[in-house]
């Protein structure tokens, strides 16, 4: 792949080289995305973003493997495994901007945790390494997230 795009890519448009805190930059620069299409689409359809999920994962591996090489471990301006760790947090939510917010907490939470397992994912080779704990942090942020929801709604703060 050609360097420019690698960065393109990697760096989620260049929201990697926020100098504070770049994986949230990346996974707020995602977050908002998400509620623009919401807004702009309404509902995604499952499938479509289980396709992009893959498509995410599958690039995002390829890049950061190359970023990675070019930059040493897990590099700081890498922010696509966020961005697939929050695809997988939005996964078949369906609660406007409350849900929204939920998620990118839950996200963010998990991420810089880690907790279980999902550090060890870390330890995979490669962009493989650097995709799976985000990845894995966004399954606990799903569950995070659908049950903040629920609660929500159950409590009836949201429909």
């Amino acid at each position: 792949m050609r360097r420019a795009l690698v960065h393109l890519i990697g760096t989620f448009f260049g929201t990697g080289y926020a100098p504070i805190a770049p994986a949230t930059a990346g996974s707020f620069a995602y977050a908002l995305l998400w509620w623009g299409l919401w807004n702009w689409l309404g509902p995604i359809a499952l499938w479509v973003q289980l396709i992009a999920l893959v498509a995410v994962t599958v690039v995002g591996i390829a890049v950061a493997g190359a970023l990675e090489r070019e930059h040493g471990p897990d590099p700081r301006r890498c922010v696509i495994d966020e961005v697939a760790g929050m695809q997988v947090t939005y996964l078949g939510l369906a609660a406007g901007w409350p849900g929204w917010l939920a998620g990118f907490f839950w996200f963010r939470v998990f991420d810089i945790w880690k907790p279980g397992g999902v550090r060890k994912l870390e330890r995979l080779p490669g962009g493989v390494g650097i995709m799976a704990d985000d990845l894995g942090a966004g399954v606990l942020a799903a569950l995070a997230t659908h049950a903040t929801v629920a609660a929500a709604r159950l409590l009836g703060w949201w429909t």
